[in-house]
């Protein structure tokens, strides 16, 4: 409590709590109670129908009696009123226990791992990459296509795809080789995310990120939020209107995912990134296309003034630092133009005006 009353000047309390992994509700109730103890000079009063000593040492005792010692208080209380005694209830047996630290599980339960949550940054194209694979349905029940998809979580562009009979680390190596020499990837550029799929985590995929001298992360177990990019790209794609309910064959869907990827980079406006086409993004060009929609903003507001209540409208941008599950701290969502993309929209605005 000491340390959280130490930091409140800077930072929240259940930020602190949450931190410290203490009740909010606790850490208020020993404040209150520190206040009135420093108020009167005197601790709270011992409530008037508690236990003495003598008597929680004699219940501790018949509990660690060889006759209960094997029993919880749920067993003890009641062969006790068969035997016509009557110590406490049930919940005191329990609370003397706990205060004696002896109320624990038994038996050896499965502890799951504790897994970190990712958190990744990009505040440019190729710095982050989130890739996944997803099932396409063929022509019988049980029959599937995979489709390996990488996507720049700056630009929202995918940079890689691949259409395979079945899910394969050889293959899934061989696509994100083929991918980083595409997109020139130098070494200590660029992280890869993804799940905890087979072939996320195999050993194949895993030497090849080292030699290429990428990093990598993973999600967590059963938690989509941590791949939300590759997630709510699979979305667009089975929701497109011509999206079949299955494919004849793993041609047909080789066929249908060329003319998509195609669309979706290079005309698809993506509301992730102020609608702009994910290419334009990844390649630069917003500045030039951002002036153009300012312009044609300041004609619209130069012509009919009335129609806008308080000022110009100003044309949207991109976020500058696109996140994968961004800090607690609220300081680091703000998200602010860098100065040199903001002289680049400057110097394109000026020379169209």
């Amino acid at each position: 409590m000491n340390l959280i009353d130490q930091h409140q000047a800077d930072t929240a309390v259940l930020p602190l709590c949450r931190a410290l992994r203490v009740c909010r509700a606790s850490f208020y109730r020993r404040r209150q109670a520190a206040v009135q103890t420093q108020s009167t000079g005197r601790l709270r009063a011992r409530p008037r129908l508690a236990l003495s000593k003598p008597e929680r040492r004699e219940i501790l005792d018949i509990l660690h009696s060889e006759q209960f010692m094997d029993l919880p208080p749920t067993q003890v209380y009641p062969i006790l009123l068969d035997e016509g005694r009557y110590l406490c209830s049930v919940r005191t047996m329990y609370r003397i226990l706990t205060r004696q630290q002896e109320v624990r599980e038994r038996r050896a339960v499965l502890s799951r791992p504790v897994y970190a949550k990712p958190e990744l940054l990009a505040t440019a194209p190729n710095q982050v990459w989130s890739w996944d694979i997803t099932k396409l349905k063929g022509p019988a029940k049980w029959v599937y296509y995979y489709l390996y998809v990488i996507l720049d979580i700056f630009s929202r562009y995918v940079v890689g795809w691949m259409v395979a009979q079945r899910e394969s680390a050889a293959l899934a190596k061989r696509l994100i080789a083929d991918t980083c020499l595409k997109q020139a990837i130098l070494r200590d550029q660029l992280t890869i995310h993804a799940d905890r799929g087979s072939s996320m985590k195999s050993r194949l995929v895993a030497e090849l990120l080292a030699d290429l001298g990428v990093s990598k992360t993973h999600g967590r177990p059963s938690v989509s939020n941590d791949n939300p990019f590759s997630e709510s790209q699979f979305k667009t794609l089975k929701y497109r209107p011509e999206f079949p309910d299955r494919f004849g064959c793993i041609e047909d869907a080789r066929v249908f995912c060329g003319p998509f990827f195609g669309w979706y980079n290079t005309q698809h406006r993506h509301s992730g990134i102020a609608f702009y086409r994910p290419e334009d993004v990844h390649y630069g060009r917003v500045p030039l296309l951002r002036a153009k929609r300012q312009a044609a903003l300041d004609a619209a507001y130069k012509l009919h003034p009335e129609r806008f209540v308080r000022k110009c409208p100003e044309a949207s941008c991109p976020a500058s630092a696109v996140w994968i599950n961004p800090p607690q701290n609220k300081a680091f969502n703000v998200v602010e133009q860098p100065p040199q993309l903001l002289s680049n929209f400057q110097e394109v605005l000026s020379q169209i005006v």
